[in-house]
């Protein structure tokens, strides 16, 4: 590997707690933080699944896959033993048009073109990208977003990771994240894993190799409740990252959690730290 064993989050964590500043938030909680910090990330070195603490990888593919699938709603997590989203889904499991919809079914939109008014069929943005980097490989437009200013106020949460955009390059495919609102303890290390996953996945479809995964986070911030793992884990001594393995599946959306191994990941413990709503 060429870089064996990889701080670049360790020392996040490190940065924000020594040079951030204390802030309000909305769940009444109180973070220190750093407005814009980017991570990077070649992939061929391997999955960056944080070692420094063990991660819940299951849940991180299962969610992945959850998203992709379209669904909106927790009960479908639930019946595979994952409840990273309970705290927020209502009494009939539902969370709004969040991630799922967004991916899968961005909402119809009204054109004028000459006066007239008339409705467009919502739009899957994973196919449209996966079909776009296998015929337009340069584009500069192979963007994904969540961010669906109409639909904020009926979701259960506002996306965090709001946006992802693809580049194609000698064979590789790159990938950069653009998350709003970072939780740098409890779910950066979960969206940095799946994305990077997602990377594997769509390169795989479109017959290119996974290149470099770029994670730019805006808010990153930890919880003053976490300040103590977070401590803990920055002075963890990391391993290195483990490969995945990905069985090929038809499309993008027909891939199951079996097709997926992780292999060498050696983290250590898990140190928990409750989530903030």
């Amino acid at each position: 590997m060429k870089f064996p064993y990889d701080f670049q989050y360790e020392e996040a964590l490190r940065e924000i707690m020594l040079r951030g500043t204390d802030r309000g938030d909305r769940t009444g909680t109180g973070t220190r933080g750093l407005f814009g910090i980017q991570l990077r990330w070649w992939l061929p070195d391997g999955l960056p699944l944080i070692t420094t603490k063990r991660v819940f990888t299951r849940g991180i593919i299962e969610e992945l896959l959850w998203m992709l699938s379209g669904s909106t709603n927790n009960n479908d997590l639930l019946e595979k033993n994952v409840h990273i989203w309970d705290e927020w889904a209502r009494p009939d499991g539902e969370l709004g048009p969040i991630y799922g919809k967004q991916w899968r079914s961005w909402g119809a939109h009204t054109k004028y073109p000459g006066g007239e008014v008339y409705e467009t069929a919502p739009t899957d943005q994973i196919s449209w990208v996966v079909n776009e980097i296998k015929t337009n490989p340069n584009s500069r437009r192979l963007v994904v977003s969540a961010w669906n200013v109409a639909d904020l106020k009926d979701m259960a949460l506002a996306p965090c990771h709001c946006l992802f955009q693809f580049h194609v390059a000698d064979g590789y495919l790159n990938c950069q994240l653009y998350q709003r609102s970072a939780d740098m303890f409890l779910g950066v290390p979960f969206n940095i894993a799946s994305y990077a996953m997602l990377t594997h996945m769509v390169a795989q479809q479109c017959d290119l190799r996974p290149g470099e995964f770029i994670w730019t986070g805006g808010d990153c911030h930890i919880y003053i409740n976490h300040f103590d793992q977070a401590r803990e884990q920055s002075d963890r001594t990391a391993s290195p990252y483990p490969q995945l393995e990905l069985k090929r599946a038809a499309d993008i959306f027909s891939y199951q959690s079996s097709d997926f191994a992780i292999v060498g990941y050696d983290p250590q413990p898990a140190i928990n730290a409750p989530v903030a709503v």
